[in-house]
């Protein structure tokens, strides 16, 4: 089992940063690749980026490229979410989300077991 904690959303303008943290209890958080996912009002939660335990590999969402970062501090228990050059069309609530599997490079929400309750970025034009 491991619990999830999202922060540093928040509102910023186009063309601004921001860099979301995910906290995770427990000591077996090495164990699990991790996962960014975000979800704007009535559209599907779609995959943003993706890490495996080491930290060695990671993989993005197409629209993302370029722009994000994901990292992770295993001695921190936490994953990160560096989000450069924002748009107005990254606005969403975004989750962290942990994978049973440490080498998962999966995209989809199913891929998932745990989840965080999700923190809100709103990038204005």
């Amino acid at each position: 089992q491991v619990q999830l904690v999202e922060s540093g959303g928040g509102s910023v303008e186009a063309g601004g940063s921001l860099t979301l943290s995910c906290a995770a209890s427990g000591r077996t958080f090495s164990r699990f690749a991790m996962g960014w996912f975000r979800q704007a009002p009535g559209k599907e939660r779609a995959f943003v980026a993706g890490i495996m335990w080491s930290g060695a590999k990671t993989t993005y969402g197409d629209s993302v490229k370029g722009r994000f970062t994901i990292s992770r501090d295993n001695s921190k228990n936490t994953v990160y979410l560096q989000m450069n050059s924002l748009k107005p069309e990254d606005t969403a609530v975004y989750y962290c989300a942990a994978d049973r599997n440490a080498y998962g490079l999966g995209n989809r929400a199913a891929d998932f077991g745990f989840w965080g309750r999700g923190t809100q970025v709103t990038v204005s034009s």
